[in-house]
């Protein structure tokens, strides 16, 4: 009888790796469940031992901060904005930079509104939390100079300076982002480019 091959184990992570993959894996289920989920949840979603969650946070509660500190990162965002192509047309460009922007503040939204809705420990009502203004949640000034580099390419046919036509559109996205889905006042992708584009009129008038 062949005996069976010794399984080989996965390669152990390093502390910062493990924390990576901890808090990646509780946010979805901090965002279901808000501060009632349990580290056990969290574990078996990981796929890793309760006590292995204990031995990088102190308590639940660390690890829950650790959550709402990479819901406010802007760095997916950011990412995503470095991938968008310069050579296409600057509404495209806008369309995908609005795409990306959006997930990011509806994530911290969905936070916000779970954490509240479990009273969890006040957490978003502190400094530097998800309850900091979505610009400054959404790291207002790298994300707005990512979004620069965007209008730079036509910077020439801009009315506006590249960083200030990067305020207005961020401006427009973060309180679009605050209007229920079913809301007529909530702007589409296509309707938000194109306020930033071409302003509210239907058509040009005589200055």
């Amino acid at each position: 009888m062949t005996p069976e091959p010794a399984r080989r184990r996965a390669p152990a992570m390093d502390p910062d790796s493990r924390r990576e993959m901890i808090v990646r894996t509780a946010l979805p289920l901090v965002i279901e469940h808000g501060s009632a989920v349990t580290t056990r949840q969290i574990a078996q979603a990981a796929g890793i031992g309760e006590g292995t969650i204990f031995r990088v946070f102190a308590d639940k509660d660390e690890l829950l901060d650790a959550c709402t500190a990479e819901a406010l990162s802007p760095a997916t965002a950011l990412a995503e904005l470095a991938l968008v192509p310069l050579d296409q047309p600057l509404a495209a460009r806008l369309a995908e930079a609005a795409t990306a922007l959006q997930a990011h503040l509806e994530r911290i939204g969905a936070l916000i509104g779970a954490l509240h809705a479990t009273g969890g420990r006040e957490r978003t009502g502190r400094p530097g939390t998800a309850g900091a203004p979505p610009d400054r949640a959404a790291g207002s000034l790298p994300v707005r100079a990512a979004v620069a580099e965007l209008f730079a390419p036509d910077r020439d046919t801009l009315r506006l300076s590249p960083d200030q036509a990067a305020a207005v559109f961020l401006g427009l996205q973060f309180v679009g982002v605050h209007e229920p889905a079913d809301s007529p006042a909530r702007l589409t992708t296509e309707e938000l480019v194109d306020l930033v584009l071409h302003g509210v009129l239907s058509r040009p008038t005589e200055p």
